[in-house]
């Protein structure tokens, strides 16, 4: 899929078929997620990949939002050292993980980390060290469903502003 069309297309996917996702796609997923753009090359991410339903089951307990991670094949935990700008960096590379799972064929969406509540117990049921922020969730899998169409979305005469914002 060309990358402007995945940027065209990708939607949030909640709902996943009961099919597991391959060893290489997930390779190739978080092989993108570490070339997302990071401040001064930093690069404080860390990628815990969970196939385990015992463990996705107890992190969808813990995520208000998330209780449909406990449906989906794998489970991308997004975490970066703490860092000046971690936030930012580990926002990129879960954006990289989102389309990167639309280009090969599945469905993902971002459940917040950073500033939750279950954060912190989400960094240690995972073993992080001290030092590490959860910054997302991402469920990935085959789409159980399509999404909300693009209908929902601002048109981009509402957004764009040329040379100032009025």
């Amino acid at each position: 899929m060309e990358a402007i069309d995945v940027l065209k297309s990708r939607r949030s996917i909640r709902a996943f078929r009961d099919h597991p996702v391959e060893r290489e796609k997930i390779k190739e997923i978080i092989d993108c997620a570490r070339l997302a753009p990071t401040a001064n090359n930093m690069q404080p991410w860390e990628f815990i990949v969970v196939k385990n339903a015992d463990m996705r089951e107890h992190i969808a307990g813990l995520a208000d939002y998330g209780g449909f991670i406990r449906d989906a094949p794998v489970l991308v935990v997004v975490l970066c050292k703490e860092t000046k700008y971690f936030l930012e960096d580990g926002c990129a590379a879960t954006m990289n993980i989102l389309n990167a799972a639309c280009a090969l064929g599945l469905g993902s969406c971002w459940v917040a980390g950073d500033k939750k509540p279950y954060a912190k117990k989400v960094t240690e049921i995972t073993g992080a060290p001290s030092g590490f922020s959860l910054v997302s969730l991402i469920p990935i899998g085959y789409p159980g469903e399509q999404g909300r169409s693009i209908s929902s979305k601002r048109n981009l005469s509402e957004v764009l502003h040329w040379e100032s914002f009025s």
